[in-house]
């Protein structure tokens, strides 16, 4: 009768262990764009329809306990416009919400592009289709109460910011605020992030030279500098093409991460090495409440960016690199297994290069 109250007694302990851990299983995409071939290609008798875009992804995305993505683009409204000045359909953001995503950072070069029109207009429809987002406010007033964004997900109590370099030199009006990189305000920012006792800080940076492989000297010393001040995941985007992935490993466990840049996430650019990009895939977890947060795992996997025609029209869909060609409907072409193939071997390289 000892052992078998003895038995159940550790029995119950270890299911209330169990019960006490947390864990959060967090992914990144890169720059969701929208050059004007790619509106042009959603563009159906009823409006705008980029399903085929994601469904090869969506079960990955939607499986993930927090998704987030780099909205590289503005919901300014008619006439929808590509480089160098974004606006893109409604339906794209209601896309991505579908494949899964449930954050959007929104401090990028391009978010000005379409005035505080545009600003205004992306913020309230993400706000209508219940995405949450940050980067970019529409007043100060507004930033002082959303900033930092805190998510409290599986018990773990996360922070994310979100700065980028610049607005391309166009000006944001009032009351309109974008967060910019400037260290003292960062510093003042990670101050209050305190204040809310998060369990684990999150940035996500506009940052870099565009097309450039390797994180610059401010990437560098930037990221540094985060660290030093409390963040523990660093993820980049802007240049378009993948950089490398640092992990910072104290004791034999990794104490920070820096994605450099994840490259594009859909686009239509043509260069070198923007034809695809990475997605972060990063575990915290706690052993109970009153422990820290521990990164368990940071890992990534490559997408790709298949242009093609079907009935006549240019078509857009990510493709998961390590695709079966059979399994893509329709089959990927011999040319496109290359190109593929090309990308992935090159961002691996880059992606484990430092």
């Amino acid at each position: 009768m000892r052992f078998i109250v003895s038995a159940l007694l550790l029995l119950l302990t270890v299911s209330l262990s169990q019960a006490q851990e947390k864990r959060i299983r967090l992914l990144f995409a890169g720059d969701a764009m929208q050059h004007l071939p790619q509106i042009h290609a959603a563009q159906t008798q009823n409006g705008y329809n980029y399903d085929s875009c994601f469904y090869l992804l969506k079960e990955k995305i939607s499986s993930a306990d927090l998704a987030c993505v780099n909205f590289e683009t503005t919901l300014a409204g008619k006439p929808y416009s590509g480089y160098p000045q974004f606006s893109a359909p409604d339906e794209f953001a209601f896309a991505l919400k579908e494949a899964g995503f449930d954050l959007f950072f929104l401090a990028n070069n391009h978010i000005a592009d379409k005035g505080r029109r545009g600003i205004e207009r992306t913020l309230r429809v993400l706000d209508s289709i219940g995405i949450k987002h940050t980067g970019v406010f529409s007043s100060k007033s507004s930033r002082g109460l959303k900033y930092p964004l805190m998510i409290i997900k599986n018990g773990i109590r996360i922070a994310f910011l979100n700065y980028t370099y610049d607005t391309n030199g166009l000006a944001v009006t009032g009351p309109n605020t974008v967060n910019v990189i400037d260290t003292l305000q960062i510093k003042r920012d990670l101050g209050l992030t305190q204040l809310y006792n998060p369990d684990v800080v999150i940035a996500n940076m506009h940052w870099g030279d565009e097309y450039r492989t390797y994180p610059n000297k401010e990437q560098r010393e930037l990221a540094g500098y985060l660290f030093r001040n409390g963040v523990r995941i660093i993820i980049g985007n802007h240049p378009h093409v993948v950089q490398p992935l640092v992990k910072n490993n104290v004791n034999g466990e990794i104490d920070a991460v820096v994605h450099y840049s994840l490259g594009n996430f859909i686009s239509n650019q043509q260069k070198i090495n923007t034809d695809g990009g990475a997605m972060a895939e990063i575990v915290v977890s706690k052993a109970d409440d009153n422990s820290p947060v521990k990164i368990e795992s940071c890992h990534y996997s490559l997408v790709w960016v298949r242009k093609y025609t079907e009935s006549g029209k240019l078509k857009y869909r990510i493709i998961p690199v390590q695709s079966n060609k059979k399994k893509v409907i329709p089959e990927l072409t011999s040319p496109e297994w290359q190109k593929m193939n090309i990308f992935a071997t090159n961002a691996e390289q880059l992606i484990g290069s430092f």
